[in-house]
């Protein structure tokens, strides 16, 4: 069974994506304890160091429910800011999503282009020396990803499209808030008046007794 968690510290300030950063490392070790397989997949990281806006991890192993259900939802951390220390505030949340990884058939087989290559690691024993990495092009959306930490090339290939999907996703829910700004500017457009028709109701008369 496999799950993805992803945690995003939203549009907090620098203090949630520090708590994200934590969260990820909970996550991991907890993970670890239950004999789960966790891999970061892809990580954004905040404005400093060892902070992430968001992460998305990969969750693989028996019994995933109660682990991702114990984990899902608002995390709130108490506590004084690491950057701020004389802020008021002491209260700070991230969020924890979960939803099941995509299967190669989301994406048209036609609309992809997969393409294996050698790793561009560091030289010497690290190097992967066979073409195990893969990257993967939607061609409609221009959109890639790679993946080269595994050395087997159905494992990397897996990990690409899985990143492919994300940022796949990301670009649709972008989109989706631009509709919604796009309605909504239309929408107070409308409010302050921008008629392109005016009518006048005619004088009201009252009937003759």
């Amino acid at each position: 069974m496999i799950a993805w968690l992803q945690v995003t510290s939203g549009r907090g300030p620098d203090e949630c994506a520090w708590v994200a950063a934590r969260v990820v490392d909970c996550i991991v070790r907890e993970a670890a304890v239950q004999n789960l397989d966790v891999r970061i997949l892809e990580a954004i990281p905040g404005g400093h160091p060892e902070t992430y806006k968001s992460a998305l991890l990969s969750l693989e192993g028996k019994d995933l429910s109660e682990f991702v259900r114990s984990w899902q939802g608002t995390i709130q951390w108490t506590g004084t800011s690491p950057y701020r220390p004389h802020h008021k505030r002491r209260n700070w949340f991230v969020g924890v999503n979960h939803f099941a990884p995509p299967a190669e058939h989301v994406f048209d087989t036609q609309d992809l282009r997969i393409e294996s290559m050698r790793s561009s690691g560091p030289g010497g024993q690290h190097t992967n020396k066979t073409e195990s990495s893969i990257r993967v092009t939607h061609l409609p959306t221009g959109l890639t990803a790679v993946a080269q930490e595994e050395r087997s090339q159905n494992r990397n290939r897996s990990l690409a499209l899985s990143r492919l999907h994300q940022r796949w996703r990301i670009e649709q829910q972008a989109q989706h808030q631009q509709n919604r700004q796009e309605q909504w500017e239309s929408h107070s457009a409308l409010e302050r008046g921008n008629p392109n028709r005016t009518y006048t109701t005619p004088a009201f008369k009252p009937k003759r007794q």
